[in-house]
């Protein structure tokens, strides 16, 4: 349910080398707020609220609110868990070394215990307060992201994007199951559509901090396939993900709303796709098509679950 595609809150004075410096400062609660990984947690947020708004019917506000807050939490707590594993990978990336664990700031059994909780905290109070379907989903969706991704495929083999781009995609899905107590065409969908977005959206990154993946002993597919194949995997993986983006439209699942802005956008994320897969820049500096694609890549998904929720109250 989360990623580390983005960079966390970190304070400025926190010692940049950290692989194993000793904690110089106690804790503080914006290391914790860090830990959950706070920019992934607004599309997580955001995605999941997406979802259970499109449902049908109505739920409790109060329930409602519940529920996003047990997927923010459960969010967090994957982040958190991935950065406990990870900070001796942390500690040699540019982009992560200021983290809390690799600059020293926090104890790594502080972070082990804190996700636990976190984990444990938002799946019961899923269960005991919306239904148990939702927190089936969400333990799933944090197990995934843990064991599946971070342990078991992220150091291993290229395609850890690939199939642990599902941990990011449940967020919809429970949503709408936390709505509806079941599971439905739509949000299947929606799941399929972030699950296909993951590759071309990490790979764009990737492209352009390619050497920071490979300082850090990351089989990141730039780093194991070279910048030419990398290229053609984002625009292979796009073709998929925008027939699954423009789908619910001619299925008769969204109306015109969502049909029209998911096409327009999906247009663009290929125009975008294809300036990257046809590049052949080496310079990581002015990798301009890469850099374009990723930014755009998280408006898209922004733009296209708030077209399904006005789409869903036009209707």
């Amino acid at each position: 349910m989360a990623s580390s595609a983005y960079p966390d809150l970190t304070r400025a004075d926190a010692p940049a080398d950290a692989a194993h410096a000793a904690v110089a400062m106690p804790a503080e609660w914006r290391d914790f707020v860090a830990l959950c990984k706070p920019r992934v947690l607004t599309l997580v947020v955001f995605t999941g609220l997406c979802g259970m708004l499109a449902a049908p019917g109505s739920i409790n506000p109060v329930l409602g609110f519940t529920a996003i807050l047990c997927i923010a939490l459960g969010a967090g707590a994957a982040g958190t868990l991935n950065q406990w594993y990870e900070a001796d990978l942390d500690a040699l990336m540019k982009r992560t070394r200021n983290r809390p664990l690799p600059a020293g700031r926090m104890e790594r059994q502080s972070a082990l215990h804190f996700g636990v909780g976190l984990a444990c905290f938002s799946v019961l109070l899923m269960g005991l307060a919306v239904n148990l379907l939702a927190a089936v989903i969400l333990t799933v969706s944090i197990l995934f992201y843990v064991l599946i991704y971070t342990v078991w495929l992220k150091r291993r083999t290229p395609q850890n994007i690939v199939i642990g781009g599902a941990a990011g995609a449940f967020p919809a899905l429970i949503g709408w199951a936390a709505a509806t107590g079941q599971v439905d065409l739509l949000p299947v969908l929606l799941f399929a559509l972030v699950f296909l977005w993951t590759p071309p959206h990490f790979w764009a990154l990737s492209l352009y901090i390619k050497t920071d993946y490979g300082a850090a002993g990351v089989p990141m597919l730039p780093v194991v396939a070279g910048l030419t194949v990398t290229r053609t995997h984002v625009l292979l993986y796009t073709v998929p993900m925008a027939i699954t983006a423009v789908a619910p439209w001619p299925l008769g699942l969204t109306g015109a709303v969502y049909g029209i802005v998911a096409s327009l956008f999906t247009a663009l994320f290929l125009v975008l796709a294809v300036r990257v897969g046809t590049s052949r820049e080496t310079d990581q500096a002015a990798m301009k098509p890469e850099r374009q694609l990723f930014g755009f890549s998280i408006l898209y998904l922004f733009v296209l679950f708030g077209a399904l929720v006005v789409d869903r109250f036009v209707a």
